[in-house]
């Protein structure tokens, strides 16, 4: 039997199951607060939120490369013939979705909305020391730990300007009449943040899976930059929208309701506003951004407009605990994984 084939196939199959997670882990991100002021039902939100997953999914590879290369080193492994060193290449990236996978489930469980994608770059860089490769730390830098300051900061402040200037604007305009109208305008600020949500964080299993692929051989990078293959595109779309599809109620309940109470017009200021951010770092700053931060900082931001005290700060507290945690949670699961996935797949 081919072991390599079947190692590259586990860690294929364990890398759409953590597509799957990320997708019934955030599906909250896109439709809380459209469900919460029941500008739709949840399965009616549910489906638009899975078919602009795969749209998203499809729309570009920037964050993809990201994942793929600036996280670990694994140029080592791509470049050798030796089956020892692919099957060493391939625990690794295994171990890390491991370590996600489980950040994932267990911030699930606690009805944290914590970060899919700081979960999967956590998991890397963890089983990156764990192994003794090269962790890229500059690169992690650059497109992980300041976007995670920066977005939150950026989502909290603008949503909140753009509420105070509508509530300004609409100060003498009939409540109902514009709550009304706002509810049927969330219906495509849902839609634009589920659009996002694909764009990011399917990306990412892209990135892993074609990961896979080179170090086994399986594949090769074009002109020193990495492709990624459609088959590879297609299958991580249809993963994240099965997961959307059938996700995270807990979460929904956090921040749907939990953090403030929402207003139709809460949450279009709070979707768009988000959604802003996941297509400008995607496309010009090809960031693996949190979907989580940047709609639930949007939330804290809106809510603020009323009066601080208007914000739950507790819960808010405990998100913002769950996403200092993520990165070095999900590392330690993933080193341990690294440890065990070796003992069962020597190289």
């Amino acid at each position: 039997m081919d072991t390599t084939l079947v190692l590259v196939s586990i860690v294929v199959v364990i890398a759409l199951v953590f597509d799957f997670t990320n997708g019934f882990h955030d599906a909250a991100n896109a439709i809380a607060t459209c469900v919460s002021t029941r500008s739709m039902r949840p399965k009616s939100a549910l489906l638009m939120a899975a078919i602009m997953n795969i749209v998203g999914a499809m729309l570009g590879t920037g964050v993809a490369e990201t994942i793929g290369n600036g996280i670990i080193d694994i140029s080592h492994f791509t470049e050798s013939t030796s089956v020892a060193e692919q099957h060493h290449g391939l625990v690794i990236i295994l171990a890390s979705l491991v370590g996600a996978i489980a950040w994932n489930i267990i911030t699930w469980y606690f009805g944290l909305p914590s970060s899919s994608s700081h979960a999967l770059i956590g998991g890397m860089a963890g089983v990156g020391l764990a192994s003794a490769i090269t962790v890229q730390w500059l690169g992690i830098l650059d497109h992980v730990i300041v976007p995670m300051i920066v977005s939150p900061l950026v989502g909290f402040f603008t949503a909140y300007l753009i509420m105070r200037a509508l509530l300004a604007l609409l100060k003498n305009v009939s409540y109902h009449r514009t709550m009304n109208n706002f509810r049927f305008l969330q219906r495509f600020s849902a839609a634009a943040m589920a659009l996002g949500h694909g764009l990011q964080d399917a990306q990412k299993t892209m990135g892993i899976i074609t990961m896979a692929l080179l170090t086994a051989g399986y594949h090769g990078a074009s002109s020193g930059h990495l492709t990624i293959p459609f088959w590879v595109k297609v299958a991580a779309a249809g993963a994240i929208s099965l997961g959307t599809y059938f996700g995270g109620g807990r979460i929904m309940h956090t921040l749907g309701s939990k953090v403030i109470d929402v207003t139709p017009a809460h949450g279009f200021v709070a979707e768009l506003t988000s959604s802003s951010i996941l297509y400008f770092t995607a496309f010009v700053w090809h960031a693996p951004i949190s979907t989580t931060q940047s709609v639930s900082s949007a939330i804290m931001g809106v809510g603020a407009t009323k009066r601080l005290s208007a914000v739950r700060w507790g819960v808010a507290g405990n998100i913002a605990i769950a996403w200092v945690l993520t990165l070095p949670g999900a590392g330690l699961i993933g080193a341990l994984s690294y440890f065990l996935i070796h003992a069962v797949f020597p190289y």
